[in-house]
């Protein structure tokens, strides 16, 4: 979830992630819709996740108790980018340190010893190490048809030159922009026109 301006932070609610005086938490609230609904549906579908501290410590006092809402969210495999955090209540959750261990994850999959993915939502510093070391797969943007000047931005520490494609896209009725992007290798430039 991103506004036009890059922002990424709090978007659920106003106490989500008020730090640095961000004051326009719960910002996506007014751009829900059915057909945002429907394919947010389609993603929240029981993936293994791999997300940030900060996501993680807000998500593990909401979802437990909200299950029915993200069906198999307690079930799945939560795996959590931490050097503070060593241990959860939250069911299948499994602490990881640093860069080494998120790529072994990525190779198991690549052998079918894991999930088939893994999801990160949120998690704005863990998706800077991400594009930085070229582990991003797939991205799907929501984006709000909005800017807010400030906050944490989904692009900011350099992710490494990268082409994608566009596979799948939607336009809400509020106006929200859904794109889903793959991996297409290296950039390619030239001159236009030429």
């Amino acid at each position: 979830m991103v506004t036009l301006d890059g922002v990424i932070q709090g978007p659920g609610s106003p106490e989500e992630d008020p730090s640095g005086s961000f004051e326009y938490g719960g910002w996506v609230a007014p751009y829900d819709d059915d057909s945002s609904d429907e394919l947010m549906k389609r993603l929240m579908k029981p993936s293994d996740l791999l997300l940030g501290r900060k996501t993680f410590e807000i998500w593990e006092n909401f979802w437990p108790q909200h299950a029915s809402e993200w069906p198999g969210i307690n079930e799945v495999n939560k795996y959590v980018l931490s050097n503070t955090r060593y241990d959860s209540p939250w069911s299948n959750t499994f602490f990881i340190k640093d860069l080494d261990a998120i790529k072994k994850l990525k190779a198991d999959l690549s052998k079918g010893t894991e999930t088939d993915h893994i999801q990160v939502w949120g998690s704005g510093e863990l998706i800077q190490l991400l594009l930085q070391h070229d582990l991003v797969d797939e991205l799907w943007l929501m984006i709000h048809p909005l800017t807010l000047g400030k906050g944490k931005k989904l692009f900011t520490n350099g992710p490494i030159p990268a082409a994608f494609e566009l596979v799948e896209s939607k336009i809400t009725t509020s106006g929200v922009i859904m794109a889903n992007y793959k991996r297409a290798g290296a950039v390619k430039t030239g001159t236009v026109g030429a």
